[in-house]
């Protein structure tokens, strides 16, 4: 099975961020061809300084190996570093219906918090994020649950080119991926108001817990985190604080929900918050201690973007050639379909 998915180099990376994509990207690494990269390309969609983007790809490039993503394993590289992404989305915008992208609801949350310009490619992005998949022919996505309806629309534009371009291909050109996602840790919210995602960009600062924060800072978050009425540590709609800590601490244990309701059926809020900062302080402090050894070498990181692109256009140049030729694009390909 091969599999792909792509983490944004925006914003610092927080709890939500680790538990919800570079924890499965660890994990998925054992399941099939793992395909990863940092997406810099979908980071120009919004307002950003040029100096910092290359910061933040190294950062996240780093946080990613600190947590166990081994390039020996997986293809990991930089968007940008391959040029077919941006060549095969354009040839899919030709069957990308206008109202679909129309309809999407983190443009309309992203333009809406635009106050000077609001971006053609902000509205386009979407086939990006569709041919990063399709470019590779890859099976599985793993993304997070706001995701869903980005991973619908490429499955629709795989199945439009599909029938457009090769109705009678016994094996069709291009592959319907199906979207993975994470059951237990899909969505941590803030602490500070739990009824909202954690979000470097749109969430608190005392409710966002960094991948990169102090054991000290992290416990002081979680020892102010916002919990509910009554005494229970259960989940329910009637108590997103307590949910969102019982969320945490399964996912960062590995365990149940259940097994963390009866772990906790007789202990305070406040233990069970030191409990879950104490959980996740033990998670962090090991990638913490590997991005420090890691981070001051970029020229390693440039050696394994690199690597991991070449690796990568050894499968999306036949792609490409495949598109072309079915699409009348570009001279005849040697190899006829």
């Amino acid at each position: 099975m091969r599999i792909f998915s792509g983490i944004q180099p925006t914003g610092r990376k927080h709890l939500g961020n680790y538990i919800g994509a570079i924890e499965p990207y660890v994990q998925h690494q054992e399941l099939g061809e793992a395909i990863y990269c940092v997406v810099d390309l979908h980071a120009t969609t919004v307002p950003y300084e040029p100096a910092r983007m290359r910061e933040s790809v190294y950062d996240t490039a780093v946080i990613l190996l600190a947590a166990g993503l081994d390039p020996e394993r997986c293809i990991f590289f930089r968007q940008s570093d391959v040029p077919e992404h941006t060549e095969l989305s354009w040839l899919l915008a030709s069957v990308t219906a206008f109202g679909d992208l129309n309809r999407m609801h983190q443009f309309k949350d992203k333009a809406g918090a635009q106050r000077d310009l609001v971006s053609a490619s902000l509205f386009t992005y979407p086939i990006l994020m569709a041919a990063d998949v399709l470019a590779y022919r890859a099976q599985q996505v793993p993304v997070g649950d706001d995701q869903r309806q980005h991973v619908e629309l490429m499955r629709d534009i795989a199945v439009r080119f599909n029938a457009r371009f090769a109705p009678d291909a016994e094996t069709p050109p291009l592959v319907v991926p199906e979207g993975a996602y994470r059951e237990i840790g899909a969505r941590i919210m803030d602490l500070q108001e739990p009824t909202r995602k954690m979000s470097t960009t749109g969430g608190t600062e005392q409710g966002t817990v960094l991948v990169l924060d102090e054991p000290k800072t992290i416990e002081r978050k979680f020892k102010r985190a916002v919990t509910d009425s009554g005494s229970e540590i259960v989940r329910s709609p009637e108590k997103p604080g307590v949910s969102n800590l019982i969320e945490i601490y399964a996912a960062v244990r590995g365990i149940g929900f259940e097994a963390v309701e009866a772990e906790f059926a007789d202990a305070r809020y406040g233990d069970f918050k030191g409990a879950v900062a104490e959980a996740v302080v033990a998670r962090l402090t090991p990638v913490q201690e590997r991005y420090s050894e890691l981070r001051a070498d970029e020229a390693r990181l440039e050696a394994i973007f690199a690597a991991g692109a070449e690796k990568a256009r050894a499968i999306t140049s036949q792609t490409l050639v495949d598109v072309r030729e079915l699409m009348g694009v570009g001279p005849r390909s040697s190899t006829r379909l």
